[in-house]
């Protein structure tokens, strides 16, 4: 049995998993260097990443977001009734994935001129600081006593109505 050691192996990083998940798929998204893509900052909050994918029709790509990853892939299909004297351009089959940050969103993607742009808007998220109070234990024995004792208070008091109402 082996066990790997990585920097996340700290107990000190607990629920950190994610982050050598992500790392992995980093890895293995960047092997590949097809089709070429751009990523640019188009506003404060929005982001376009463009895959030259000419050859392409919107049928023939796929565009989907699977645990914070953006994943796009290309399938070609092979023309059999052609016949080539020279084939310089071949049918090509791609998968390029990117890993998303939390807070991006897709918004849409578009194909225009052989090229896929894919829309992303960063969102930023309220703050979710909030300040926790601090209580004693005598504090919560008091509030407890204090529930019960108005709750056997509200039992007498429908009791006693009722005995009212009865003569």
């Amino acid at each position: 049995m082996s066990t790997r050691l990585t920097l996340f192996d700290s107990p000190l990083f607990l629920g950190f998993d994610h982050f050598e998940q992500t790392f992995d798929r980093l890895k293995k998204s960047g092997a590949d260097g097809y089709p070429p893509y751009n990523i640019e900052q188009i506003s404060d909050h929005d982001l376009r990443i463009t895959l030259a994918v000419a050859g392409f029709t919107m049928e023939d790509l796929d565009v989907e977001v699977e645990q914070n990853q953006l994943i796009i892939r290309g399938h070609q299909r092979e023309e059999e009734e052609r016949i080539y004297l020279h084939r310089g351009i071949a049918a090509r089959h791609f998968q390029r994935s990117f890993v998303l940050a939390d807070g991006i969103e897709v918004r849409g993607a578009s194909l225009d001129n052989g090229l896929l742009h894919i829309e992303l808007e960063r969102i930023i998220p309220e703050s979710k600081a909030r300040k926790i109070p601090i209580g004693s234990n005598q504090g919560k024995e008091h509030i407890e006593m204090k529930s019960i004792e108005n709750k056997s208070a509200k039992a007498e008091t429908s009791t006693d109505a009722k005995k009212k109402n009865r003569t």
